[in-house]
């Protein structure tokens, strides 16, 4: 099984390759049990607009495709915060873990009151936080902000 960081660096190339393609620059994706990559997805507001976020995209997916009981055991990873309709998406699919790179504010600070992307200032913690079953939480990783922040750069 890969690292934290080694599926974040993914989830940032599919970042990059979402704002290639026309969209916003985040990545996401869900990691099994046994460490493969199981589904990605990039943003895809050019079609879906403001609900187009790559961790809902992900968490949609994974929905259709497998049994809650096998995603408690898998891991979304993202290269940003999820937001809270995003980590709302991965509590109700069933997701167990969740890994990010860079924090909701600190994005808030690169977005500022840009209209695509009014970030809502709120932890992915403190959603899960009034769930009634655990996520666990890892991010953010300072290590990584450079390389995240660099596909956002320009975009905003």
């Amino acid at each position: 099984m890969k690292s934290d960081a080694e599926y974040l660096r993914l989830a940032i190339e599919f970042a990059r390759e979402s704002r290639e393609s026309g969209n916003h620059p985040f990545g996401a994706l869900l990691v099994g049990p046994e460490g493969d990559v199981l589904l990605s997805s990039g943003n895809t507001y050019a079609r879906d607009r403001g609900v187009g976020h790559a961790e809902s995209n992900v968490a949609r997916a994974v929905a259709k495709k497998f049994d809650p009981e096998f995603l408690q055991q898998c891991m979304l990873v993202t290269s940003v915060e999820p937001c809270c309709m995003c980590a709302g998406a991965a509590y109700w699919a069933g997701i167990g873990t969740v890994v990010f790179g860079l924090s909701e504010s600190r994005l808030g600070e690169l977005t500022g009151d840009n209209p695509k992307n009014l970030t809502l200032d709120i932890s992915c913690r403190d959603i899960f936080a009034v769930g009634r079953r655990d996520v666990e939480v890892r991010g953010p990783f300072p290590e990584l902000e450079e390389e995240i922040v660099k596909a956002h750069e320009g975009f905003w």
